[in-house]
């Protein structure tokens, strides 16, 4: 027993590697196969943490009749979402025109040439509330392709036609406004759900992304008012911190129990920017339980992230989370256990299954004695049998959550979180490489492999830049050009603009596509742009500046008219309208850090942060670090790939300390205004951060 998925790295593949289905993994074996039997490919796609996806494979997968017509028929194909995007967004798109949604499981039949005649989401072994059970869905494509295969044929090309409509995107020649802005905020507005936050009904997701563009815009009532309903509900784990994928109720109480990294690193950095605009105690400690959480369940041993943690424990979800009110009581002390059942919500009736849910909506616990229980909690929770852990690391997913983890570690003053961002980092750029130097997509156990994606280098250059900010090193900004460079060189679109999801080298699957939605997580192009237009305020190359431009030409007459699904890309408009500022800091460590502080004291969304602290002798660590690698300019160190480049900070050039203290330059377009020495001073250069974001 057993089939080809044994030897693949991805956790998600592996679990089907028992199953009666000759399972090949996505590649020249299994197009190979398809050409010269003439079968169409069965390709299913999922991931690891995907409940209904263990449902349809314990259900049909495992049943050894269902196997056999699946081998009978068709090329059987396992796909990893996560490992394999690119193949997940031509199955998504194809099956939502086809049918009019999606999701995962996701069951699309192919072509021997790739493109996908026919598919859906879940199907049931038998017949249920009209839907077809996945045995009638196998026979009815069997009989199609045999009796009507010029009839599906034609049918595929049709829709190979619609599936290559984004790369042939035209660039508006209209540029964006703040109106526009106003406009997409005005339109979130509508769909608001004020009682509970979050936008629309159920089920609700998570928009770190539109909550992080609505607060730049100095909209606080819709971004605070749903981080609180978040925080208190029971999307977010009251034990041990982080959130689940999705709420499955409109008021955020019971999830879908995955917890993914990404959803926890954007919502980490979402509750971080609450704060800073609210001061609100609830949201700090949210973004620290939530990092908290990461460093401790999803981290590997070597400093990197793994990648999800499943909804099922022992085949049951939420198992793992869910209490009676007699185990809460059970594990807590007298004095404690009436106050904490009060204040998670065990009190009334069972939220899930006779069970609770928790929330953290109840009559106010002490600080200490909340951090007492919850402590308490988690160590009775952790005799339970856990859920699976999906342990790849993805190089995006680990970007996002290096970039959470130096805007806290910046914002929080915790150098623990800067040192993690680091080790992370310097994991990515050690291991996520080949012997070129290409970047790659995925690691298990320290090997990596598959090419990576625009979203890989794209959400790299904007957390090394993020880096970069909150520690002042210029190695950070150095691999951030790096791997910029690459990503124009070899995703760029030189016709109509924009980039494309993969490289020029990639094997294209139906169409080359560009990926532009930000949803669930921002696309590989709003990120590419913001990361762009930050790396060129940084560094006055106006080639960043120009090639972020050609992505949001793009969509930017779009992205405002649909901003729950343009968050990311919203920012890179705020970002293009303005104003931005730069801010150069230089001087004494000290001196330095109290002026840092106040830039870091607002959210703003459209400035940058340069410095270079001096020791002693009147040298600087970014200096001295430029050095180290070989380079005398004082300003930074070079680009690697281009001796002759402007150095790595150009906004530190010509700047320098006053008298013995730390100066800060606060700048437009690199004209800066008279330098200040004193935090007060500073704060009145910088004015009311709704000016900046």
């Amino acid at each position: 027993m057993g089939n080809a998925l044994a030897h693949e790295t991805s956790p998600y593949l592996r679990q089907h590697a028992d199953n009666p289905v000759d399972w090949l993994p996505w590649g020249e074996e299994a197009l190979r196969r398809s050409r010269e039997r003439e079968r169409p490919l069965l390709v299913s796609i999922g991931y690891s943490a995907c409940h209904w996806c263990h449902v349809m494979e314990r259900e049909s997968f495992e049943d050894e009749q269902v196997a056999a017509l699946m081998n009978e028929h068709f090329v059987c194909v396992k796909v990893d979402r996560e490992e394999r995007p690119d193949v997940d967004a031509v199955c998504m798109e194809a099956v939502q025109v086809m049918t009019g949604h999606g999701g995962w499981p996701l069951n699309v039949f192919l072509t021997p040439d790739q493109v996908p005649f026919f598919g859906g989401t879940y199907f049931p072994p038998d017949s249920r509330m009209n839907m077809p059970s996945w045995p009638q869905i196998l026979l009815a494509v069997t009989q199609a392709w045999d009796e009507r295969r010029d009839e599906l044929l034609g049918q595929a090309d049709r829709l190979r036609e619609r599936l290559s409509t984004s790369s042939l995107l035209q660039p508006s020649a209209t540029a964006p406004t703040q109106a526009a802005l106003d406009d997409a905020v005005a339109q979130l507005r509508t769909t608001f759900d004020a009682r509970l936050g979050g936008w629309g009904g159920a089920p609700k997701f998570p928009s770190a992304d539109v909550i992080d563009f609505l607060l730049g815009q100095g909209e606080r009532e819709m971004a605070l008012t749903t981080l609180r309903a978040m925080a208190t509900g029971g999307i977010c784990d009251q034990v041990g911190g982080g959130f689940a994928r999705y709420s499955v109720d409109a008021t955020w109480t019971v999830p879908h129990f995955e917890k993914m990294l990404y959803d926890n690193a954007l919502l980490a950095r979402a509750y971080v920017h609450g704060w800073q605009v609210s001061a609100d105690p609830l949201l700090r400690r949210t973004a620290v339980e939530t990092i908290a959480f990461v460093l401790r369940e999803l981290r590997t041993p070597e400093g990197a992230f793994h990648a999800a943690l499943d909804a099922d424990s022992e085949g049951v979800e939420g198992k793992f989370y869910v209490w009676s009110e007699p185990q809460l009581r059970s594990a807590l002390d007298e004095a404690d256990a009436d106050a904490a059942v009060a204040f998670f919500g065990a009190t009334v009736r069972g939220n899930f299954e006779g069970t609770n849910v928790l929330e953290g909506r109840g009559p106010a616990m002490d600080d200490a004695v909340r951090d007492r229980v919850r402590a308490r909690l988690l160590e009775a929770r952790s005799a339970r049998i856990r859920p699976a852990l999906d342990d790849k690391v993805l190089t995006s997913w680990n970007a996002l959550m290096i970039a959470a983890l130096a805007d806290a570690g910046a914002v929080l003053e915790r150098d623990d979180l800067l040192d993690a961002a680091r080790t992370a980092a310097d994991y990515l750029l050690r291991v996520h490489r080949d012997d070129d130097g290409r970047l790659l997509r995925t690691s298990k156990d320290g090997v990596a492999r598959l090419d990576a994606y625009l979203e890989d280098h794209a959400f790299l250059v904007e957390a090394l830049v993020v880096l970069y900010e909150a520690t002042w090193e210029p190695r950070w900004l150095v691999e951030a050009r790096a791997i910029a460079d690459t990503m124009i060189d070899r995703f760029a679109d030189p016709e109509n603009g924009g980039f494309f999801t993969t490289a020029d080298d990639h094997t294209v699957v139906v169409a080359r596509r560009k990926d532009l939605e930000d949803s669930p997580i921002p696309s590989g192009s709003s990120s590419a742009a913001l990361g762009l237009l930050r790396l060129a305020a940084l560094t006055g190359d106006a080639r960043y500046e120009q090639h972020a431009a050609s992505t949001l030409a793009l969509v930017g007459e779009i992205a405002p008219k649909h901003p729950a699904a343009f968050g990311h890309l919203l920012q890179g408009l705020a970002w293009w309208v303005g104003p931005v500022r730069q801010v150069a800091i230089v001087g004494p460590a000290d001196d330095a850090r109290e002026l840092a502080r106040v830039v870091r004291a607002q959210y703003r969304s459209r400035l940058v942060l340069a410095g270079a602290t001096v020791d002693g002798e009147g040298d600087s660590d970014g200096a001295e670090a430029a050095r180290a690698e070989g380079n005398p300019d004082p300003a930074g160190e070079h680009h690697p790939s281009a001796p002759d480049a402007t150095p790595a900070v150009p906004l530190l050039e010509g700047r320098h300390a006053l008298d013995g203290h730390a100066a800060a330059y606060v700048c437009e377009r690199f004209a800066c205004r008279r330098p200040v020495t004193t935090p007060g001073e500073l704060a009145d250069a910088l004015g009311d951060p709704a000016l900046d974001g």
